[in-house]
């Protein structure tokens, strides 16, 4: 009962196109609605909007999935392995993450 994956792609395209048409007119909509008005500013197209959006995810987003997470998928990891080591290994890395020191000494009570 599998569906053929040429579905699966249009899918996924129609749903893309969708969505940078929404996303366009949200931008084009709130830049409009604020800008002018708040700094005198000209009001845009959709397709300066969809523009302006595709720009701020380049500059400042990106385009990567949150599916996952990849913080909680790394701390998920540090944990199994805090887990397999022996205390003679945890306080070795703690040493190594404190390169030597404890955590709030003074510079002086280091060379000792």
């Amino acid at each position: 009962m599998g569906h053929h994956p040429a579905v699966k792609v249009v899918k996924i395209a129609l749903f893309a196109v969708v969505a940078s048409a929404a996303l366009g007119f949200l931008v084009k909509s709130l830049w409009n609605v604020l800008m002018p008005p708040i700094f005198g500013w000209h009001m845009i197209t959709f397709w300066q909007g969809l523009g302006l959006f595709l720009l701020s995810k380049i500059l400042f987003g990106g385009f990567h999935r949150h599916g996952g997470g990849g913080r909680a998928r790394w701390r998920q990891r540090m944990k199994d392995r805090w887990d397999h080591m022996t205390p003679e290994d945890r306080e070795k890395f703690r040493k190594g993450m404190r390169c030597g020191r404890a955590p709030f000494a003074s510079h002086a009570e280091t060379q000792i």
